[in-house]
Parts: C-alpha cells; sequence; structure tokens
C-alpha cells in the first residue's frame, strides 16, 4: 500500500503532526483495537488540519485504510478529533460499479407479487389508436386485441419472434431435431391467432416437454400425436361378453326358507338349463 506523503501547499502544524497516538485511540474507539493496524503516515489537509493513516485489520476491507482527522484552533495549544472515517487505498476492494435494476433484470427474475415497471417509452409497445364511446364497438375491438392502451410494436413483435425461434422451443432445438415430425401437423399444436399464427402456437399435450409452451411450427418432439399409432385396448365394435355369465354357481336352500322350491334336493346346484 502506497504510504501516503505530505503535501506542500500547506506547512504541517507541529501539534497536529505529533498527535498519531491521539488519532490512534479515537479510530480504536471507533473500530476496535483489533480493527486497527500500522501507522502509515499521515497528510497535511489544511492550515492546522493533518490527516492519520491506520492499516485496517478487517478482512473484509483489504485494501482499505483509517483516516483520523485533527485539527488545533488559532491560538489554541488542544489538538482535537475532527473526523474518523474508513477509505480505500489504491488496491482497496470494492465494490462493482452500480448498475441500475433495469439493466441488471433478467428472465425468470419476477417473482410471486413483484410488480415489474414498463416505461413509458418501451419501444416493444406502442399507443393503440383506436378509441370509441360505443359500447359495440369496445366489445368488438377488445376480441380483435384492440382493447388495451398499448400493443406490441414491430420491434417487440421481432424480438419476441426472434426470441422464441433461436430458444428451445424452436426448430433447433436438440429435443426438435430429433422428433419425427414438427409441430404443425400435430393433433396438440393449438395456433396462435393475429400476425404470429403462421409461425407459431401452444403445445396442448400434458405429456409432452413444451405442454403450455408457445413452440414454432417446425418445433418437435417425441408426444407428437401421429408419431407412433397404438393399438386399441378392444374392438368397440364387438360387444363385450362375460365369459363367467354363464357358470353354475351352487346354492343351498335352507328347510326353512320361504322360496318356491320344489321336492328336489335342496342341496341341487341352481344354475342356467
Amino acid at each position: 500500500m502506497t504510504t501516503p506523503t505530505r503535501t506542500r501547499s500547506a506547512a504541517a502544524d507541529a501539534a497536529c503532526r505529533d498527535a498519531v497516538d491521539l488519532a490512534r485511540a479515537a479510530a480504536e474507539a471507533d473500530a476496535g483495537r483489533d480493527e486497527v493496524g500500522d501507522y502509515l503516515g499521515s497528510s497535511v489537509d489544511g492550515e492546522r488540519v493533518v490527516t492519520h493513516y491506520f492499516a485496517n485489520r478487517n478482512g473484509a476491507y483489504r485494501g482499505w485504510r483509517w483516516a483520523v482527522s485533527v485539527m488545533r484552533a488559532a491560538r489554541g495549544r488542544t489538538v482535537t478529533v475532527a473526523e474518523v472515517v474508513l477509505l480505500p487505498g489504491d488496491d482497496a476492494l470494492l465494490a462493482p460499479a452500480w448498475v441500475p435494476w433495469s439493466d441488471r433484470l433478467r428472465p425468470g427474475d419476477l417473482g410471486v407479487g413483484d410488480l415489474l415497471p414498463t416505461p413509458a417509452d418501451d419501444e416493444r409497445l406502442t399507443p393503440m389508436l383506436f378509441s370509441s364511446e360505443d359500447r359495440a364497438e369496445q366489445e368488438v375491438a377488445f376480441e380483435v386485441g384492440l382493447g388495451r392502451v398499448r400493443v406490441l410494436s414491430f420491434e417487440g413483435r421481432t424480438e419476441a419472434v426472434e426470441r422464441w425461434y433461436a430458444g428451445d422451443h424452436g426448430p433447433e432445438a436438440p429435443i426438435a431435431r430429433a422428433a419425427p415430425s414438427d409441430c404443425a401437423t400435430c393433433g396438440f399444436f393449438v395456433p396462435l391467432s393475429g400476425a404470429l399464427r403462421q409461425a407459431f402456437g401452444v403445445c396442448a399435450n400434458a405429456f409432452a416437454a413444451d405442454d403450455g409452451r408457445v413452440v414454432s411450427v417446425d418445433h418437435g418432439c417425441g408426444a407428437h400425436s401421429e408419431a407412433v399409432s397404438m393399438p386399441a385396448t378392444h374392438d368397440r365394435d364387438q360387444p363385450l361378453v362375460d365369459d363367467f355369465a354363464y357358470d353354475v354357481v351352487p346354492v343351498v336352500v335352507p328347510e326353512h326358507s320361504h322360496g318356491s322350491v320344489s321336492d328336489a334336493d335342496s342341496s341341487e346346484p341352481l344354475g342356467h338349463s
């Protein structure tokens, strides 16, 4: 660490220059005795103002140093402590430069209960210029997607298309490359409406990896509806017959039974003729 040097702009006040012990005591009182290390020198900050520097022993602040400013009043004999601060040195470990939250935000960071402000000048959106006081016109406008303050701009739509097409749900995904066919021919494919209909849709197969996600028409997976035809579990055109329906079941009728049983042996099995 570079030792501070005295400047020549002002002569060091002798009393302030010699108040090293006073400065150390002030630093130890503020940080604790174990946090204050070796004396590193001093600098003249003004007339009768000197700052003394001490090494910092706290590993969390590597390269920082304690700075204690002392001063003496005009015609005064007593030196007093003006300020105690922890300052970074030339090789100090510093926090990274501040980055606004809007630049640090990444997809997936939004959690439950979080609100994400949308800038008024967001280039992905454009104002919806349609306006009507007629109730019927408002309902029709909402049905066709006009009942909103802002809608996707050309830039916003282009960004979404490029992101979706190049991502895990586009044609270049490993699962799509190994698929027997594409999503456009799958029975579980639900096309989007509007301008994106020809390029994207939503997967509605609960067993597919992309269920509920936007996929490109040339995406695909092994859960394609026509990839493998499974045989029917039974022929629904033929009636189901219970092979055990005509089995003889022995029934013993008690002597005091009130049923209309003939004089035949009551232990005779009763079955179907």
